[in-house]
Formats: structure tokens, C-alpha cells, sequence
């Protein structure tokens, strides 16, 4: 397994902020070697994901008040572009939901690994401080991804997983099932509560379904009225139209009440005072994106006389990507494949994610 690995590669390396001419599709990139404690990875597909599509156009900088539209954005700095709140270094390959093979292992790493199939944590971290956010970067932002042939990561980053699923259908998992558990974690979700999901047809949204039905919530999905039937068939207890006049009036004709214990948000943008007023007392609101705009009116008088929780979930610990791994392997949570592209298409790829008119995840293909 670890004979005949090429000096180079195709790879999909970002220049710089800005638009589609910033991702250079290359026959010849290097294949990384790993270091002490690192594996090499073939990776056979990778999903796409809006940290990317944000990073490419600084969306992430305090500069830009826009919803994530995937082209460069007036005002925004490189500086602070990223999610991070920092630069990123140039040039960089992105992509961070790569699943693969391991076939090369750097000193003070198991040979066992070789040849297993894992799917890649994320999260880099420092292992002798791996709670400590401030110390979190990201795979395909602070190093190379996976939108390449070939890559390179910590050992402890990857994860063998034992299922008939395909590759492609691994790859829609990492990013946005991690994300959408570790907001369900964050809101500390139980069987007791009924969860209204923004962006519902998305990666993360359809995630934040299956993953709140798991633990045996009740579930209100808002979406596009087009994709109506594709996220129902997801299995939440009802589907609202994203465009309804009045969320209340929408969600008491759906459930029977106009008012829900959590709200798991990834949309942000004009209906976010709807969305804070559909919280009972006492409820929870959890974000983690707001491709809808992130400049929102907020009123404070709503916040602390109804004895609101708000949470941000960015980071997660460790051990919820492990749990993502057992439920993979329980057949408690199911792939939603979108479409597959070959690497080279990554532009037409991403453009189909920015368009949003997908259910699930859109997923690159390296080798084809």
C-alpha cells in the first residue's frame, strides 16, 4: 500500500481571497509527506462546505456585512478573514470533510492503519490542551485539505469506520454532523424539547434533523417551499416555508403552538427577530452560521425578560466526533448525497452549493 505513491498530484489550491479565479485547479501539486505522528491519506472523495466557500471570500471579516454569496465581498480584509478571526496563509489547499485510505504512516504512528478507511476530524488541536479552543484551527484553513489527490494529517485526526456506505456518502458527514450535534449538545437537548431548524435542506440543517430525532425531539424544519417534500422525507414533525408572513401563525397551524424550547439556527440574516420571538420562556437558541446575513436587530428587552440562552458552537470537544463515528456504524443517521463532482469541476461544484438548491451535501472526487 505504501509502494508506488506519485511525487505529485491534482490538487485544487486557493491563490488568495476573492472569486472562482482564486481556486487553481493544478496536475502537478507535490504529494505531501508525512511527518512524525502524521499519516498520508488517498483520499478518495471530500465534501464541500461553507467554511470554504466563507474563507475563499473573506466573509468571516468584521468588513463585510453580507449573506455568503461565494463572490469576493466589498469591504471584507484578509486579515481577519477567516473563521478563526485571523489571515490565512497562501497558497492553500482546501476541503475538509476527506475520506480515504491511509497509505503511509510517519514515525511514532501504528502501521495498523495502513489500509483502513477513516474519515478526518476537522479539528486541529493541541493533544497535551485539546479542550482549549484558542488553540483550534481547522483542517483545509490553517493547513492543507482535502481537495486533492492526496493529504496529510495527525494520526489522531483520523477515524477507521466499519460500513457498507460509500466514500461519497461518507463525505457528506463530518463537517455538518459535527457541527449540528455539537449545537444540539450546546442547547442541551432532550426528548422533551421541540427544536425549530433554520437552512433545514442544508448540510448542516438536514444534520440537525436526524440528529435531534435521535435523541427523540420533536422537530420543525423552515425551508425553501420548493424543497417541502425533500426534507420531510428527512422526518421532522413538520416543514414550514422559510417565506411564511407570520412564523408564529406557521408554526401554531403546524403544531398546534406558537412557540418552540430551542431554536438551531445556521441562517441568520432578516427573520432572526421571528426566530427569537417563536422561543418559549426560558428557551435556547444555538447558532453556528448565519449564510442569511450576520448582521441582525436584536432586542434586548426579548432576551432577558424571557430568560433566554443564547450559545455559539464552533469548537466541539473530542468525543463528539466519535460519537458521530458510532452512529455511522449503528445506522442511526443516513448520508443525504446531493451530487458528486469530479475535482477538476470543483468551480461548477461550489457554485451548485452556493445556489442552494440541494438537499444534503455536494461532494468532489479526486480520482475518477
Amino acid at each position: 500500500m505504501t509502494d508506488n505513491i506519485p511525487k505529485t498530484m491534482h490538487a485544487v489550491v486557493l491563490t488568495g481571497h476573492g472569486g472562482f479565479d482564486k481556486l487553481k485547479f493544478h496536475r502537478d501539486w507535490p504529494v505531501p509527506v508525512p511527518e512524525s505522528g502524521e499519516v498520508l491519506i488517498r483520499v478518495a472523495a471530500c465534501g464541500l462546505n461553507n467554511t470554504d466557500v466563507n474563507t475563499r471570500s473573506a466573509w468571516y471579516s468584521k468588513g463585510n456585512n453580507d449573506a455568503t454569496t461565494g463572490d469576493a465581498l466589498v469591504g471584507a480584509e484578509g486579515e481577519d478573514g477567516t473563521w478563526g478571526g485571523a489571515s490565512v496563509s497562501f497558497p492553500r489547499i482546501q476541503g475538509a470533510d476527506a475520506v480515504g485510505t491511509v497509505i503511509r504512516v510517519g514515525d511514532g504512528v501504528t502501521h495498523s492503519l495502513i489500509g483502513r478507511r477513516v474519515i478526518i476530524d476537522g479539528w486541529l488541536r493541541d493533544w497535551n490542551d485539546p479542550l482549549n479552543r484558542e488553540k483550534a484551527g481547522y483542517f483545509g484553513s490553517e493547513c492543507d485539505g482535502g481537495y486533492a489527490q492526496y493529504t496529510k494529517v495527525s494520526h489522531q485526526q483520523v477515524h477507521p469506520v466499519d460500513t457498507t456506505m460509500s466514500d461519497a456518502e461518507l463525505a457528506t458527514f463530518a463537517c455538518s454532523y459535527v457541527t449540528a450535534e455539537n449545537m444540539l449538545n450546546r442547547a442541551a437537548v432532550t426528548d422533551e424539547d421541540t427544536v425549530l431548524i433554520t437552512g433545514a435542506s442544508g448540510g448542516v440543517g438536514s444534520a440537525l434533523i436526524q440528529l435531534a430525532n435521535r435523541r427523540g425531539a420533536k422537530c420543525v424544519a423552515l425551508c425553501g417551499a420548493g424543497k417541502a417534500d425533500a426534507v420531510k422525507a428527512v422526518g421532522p414533525l413538520a416543514v414550514i416555508d422559510r417565506a411564511s408572513a407570520n412564523l408564529g401563525s406557521a408554526l401554531h397551524d403546524a403544531i398546534g403552538k406558537d412557540s418552540v424550547d430551542v431554536v438551531a439556527d445556521v441562517v441568520g440574516g432578516v427573520l432572526w427577530p421571528q426566530l427569537i420571538n417563536a422561543l418559549t420562556r426560558g428557551g435556547r437558541y444555538t447558532c453556528a452560521g448565519a449564510i442569511g446575513g450576520p448582521i441582525v436587530e436584536f432586542d434586548l428587552r426579548t432576551f432577558y425578560l424571557r430568560d433566554l440562552t443564547f450559545t455559539g458552537a464552533t469548537v466541539p470537544p473530542p468525543g463528539v466526533f466519535q460519537d458521530l463515528i458510532g452512529y455511522i456504524e449503528r445506522d442511526q443517521i443516513q448520508p443525504l448525497l446531493a451530487a458528486t463532482y469530479p475535482l477538476e469541476e470543483l468551480h461548477t461544484a461550489q457554485q451548485a452549493f452556493i445556489d442552494k438548491r440541494h438537499v444534503g451535501n455536494i461532494v468532489v472526487k479526486p480520482f475518477v
